[in-house]
């Protein structure tokens, strides 16, 4: 049967030729990643935040920031995620899913999804410090099936933090909102905090919901037991989600 001449592709552009000259489908390929790229990165050229801000996060305090620095060390990260993902198991198991919002001031910040343990997003408040400090001390004695190493050491090493006044300059030269104040009284703090020892009225109004207390047991020596219990025990305090939630709520 004779072809149609009417129903034959008409000689010109086409897929076709597109596909088969490599130069050409490299240059055209080129063209239309740079105008997606355009579309989504041109914007943020024009806003300040792509970050939600939410009521209650706040910067850490100097106790709550040198902990971290320990939990980092340690290499904590590497076994516990700090990310609750929006799933129904994830947040009946942990609680509510995580926000940018809780990072913001996070320099690294401490998401992932590599969980040996599991995830501490949440974790502050759900046990006593006493707790805590049996589970670094020896796991076994608080979850008898833990692989975790035992951080007993942590109790016995007085905190050198160094110049917490330098860490917070340094923090706040990429964004973190610490004041003058908190600069010029961070390494008070930091011994405030831990021990208790003076009036914490300031500190608790320019870090809201921070927790002052002997978090070690020992109230002779402030301790790298004292700053990782206190940088656990704020983790996912902050935010009053339920309160976040009835916002939302269609009225």
């Amino acid at each position: 049967m004779a072809s149609n001449p009417e129903t034959q592709p008409k000689a010109g552009f086409s897929h076709r030729t597109l596909e088969r000259n490599i130069t050409l489908l490299g240059l055209c390929s080129l063209v239309a990643v740079a105008i997606g790229g355009i579309v989504e990165i041109a914007p943020l050229f024009w806003v300040d935040s792509t970050i939600e801000k939410v009521e209650g996060v706040r910067p850490y305090t100097p106790l709550e920031l040198a902990g971290r620095n320990i939990y980092m060390r340690e290499g904590c990260y590497l076994c516990h995620s700090q990310m609750v993902r929006p799933f129904k198991d994830e947040v009946e198991r942990y609680g509510h899913y995580s926000l940018a919002a809780e990072s913001m001031y996070d320099h690294p910040f401490q998401w992932g999804s590599k969980r040996t343990g599991p995830d501490l997003a949440r974790v502050g408040g759900r046990y006593s410090d006493d707790w805590h400090r049996d589970h670094l001390k020896n796991p076994r004695d608080v979850v008898p099936e833990s692989i975790m190493p035992a951080y007993a050491f942590l109790a016995e090493k007085p905190l050198n933090a160094g110049d917490m006044r330098a860490h917070l300059r340094a923090l706040r030269a990429v964004g973190v909102p610490y004041s003058d104040k908190d600069i010029e009284q961070a390494n008070a703090d930091l011994a405030l905090q831990a021990t208790q020892d003076g009036d914490d009225a300031d500190l608790t109004a320019r870090y809201p919901k921070s927790q002052v207390r002997d978090y070690d047991g020992n109230p002779a020596v402030v301790s790298e037991l004292d700053a990782l219990v206190a940088y656990l025990q704020m983790l996912g305090t902050l935010v009053d989600f339920k309160a976040a939630e009835a916002q939302e709520q269609p009225k």
